[in-house]
């Protein structure tokens, strides 16, 4: 009995063309997040990776966008911030951080959404439900694009936020931008924090035996998915919620912004894991 033929992705000339956009970005999954689902879908479509030089290097990759060359990007560090100002129109998520992760490029027109805050919901629906956010102390390592993205979802939802950052200027300069609900604050504020997130690209140097046994502990960062970070807190016995959770869950809202369609169904985690060589 002859095997069953491989499905093949096939891609036309009617292809539907979206991608991502940072620097750099030879590290995303979102690539392989994509075009697996476009592949699984039989969806005539690509998903392909950029990486502008610089500012003017973005700029010129939205005003292909405008230019109908490419129909979406997600973007990521560092240009978030130079995609919500890009935008024609924003979406209340975007606009409560002044950062876009998705634009959507429509007859010349550019909209910013972002949907880092629904990925960080979904994680800890999925890891950690048993937090409840609302009124809970939030310490945010790191006052960069990545704390800047999720602190809006957790406001909105009631938390408040604890900035704790090396530069105790730009820790200033976000809570400034961000609100009320946001504070500045050092490590004598982890006591009493129900949710503790490292928005760093690195491992923070912080005492996790000061967190009260309740606290959760998570990490933005997906390589490795079992970060030293979160490996340190699951030897406390804390709760943990990882990055690779957070990438799953905003990818959907990207997908289906830049495809006009939600993705199929696909094991996503599992694929990932696969992919990454880990079994986290």
């Amino acid at each position: 009995m002859s095997p069953s033929p491989v499905h093949q992705h096939r891609i036309t000339g009617a292809a539907q063309l979206a991608g991502i956009a940072g620097q750099p970005v030879a590290h995303s999954l979102s690539p392989v997040i994509h075009n697996a689902w476009l592949q699984a879908g039989n969806i005539d479509g690509a998903y392909m990776p950029f990486a502008p030089r610089d500012a003017a290097g973005f700029e010129t990759l939205v005003a292909a966008g405008r230019a109908g060359l490419v129909q979406g990007l997600n973007v990521t560090a560092p240009f978030k911030e130079q995609a919500f100002a890009s935008a024609d129109e924003a979406s209340a998520a975007a606009r409560a951080t002044g950062s876009a992760n998705i634009l959507v490029f429509e007859d010349g027109r550019v909209r910013a959404d972002s949907s880092d805050g629904v990925g960080v919901f979904y994680a800890l629906a999925e890891q950690a439900p048993e937090l409840a956010l609302k009124g809970a102390v939030v310490v945010l390592l790191g006052a960069g694009g990545a704390a800047r993205a999720g602190a809006g979802a957790l406001i909105e939802a009631g938390a408040e936020i604890r900035i704790l950052n090396r530069s105790r200027e730009r820790a200033e300069a976000l809570a400034a931008d961000l609100g009320p609900a946001v504070s500045v604050a050092d490590e004598a504020a982890l006591p009493e924090a129900d949710l503790v997130i490292n928005a760093l690209s690195v491992s923070p140097a912080i005492d996790l035996s000061a967190l009260k046994p309740g606290a959760v502990v998570m990490d933005m960062t997906y390589k490795p998915v079992v970060t030293p970070f979160l490996a340190a807190a699951r030897a406390r016995g804390l709760t943990t919620v990882d990055g690779l959770a957070m990438l799953i869950g905003q990818a959907t809202p990207s997908f289906t912004a830049l495809f006009r369609r939600p993705p199929p169904p696909l094991d996503l985690r599992a694929l990932l894991l696969a992919h990454l060589g880990e079994t986290a």
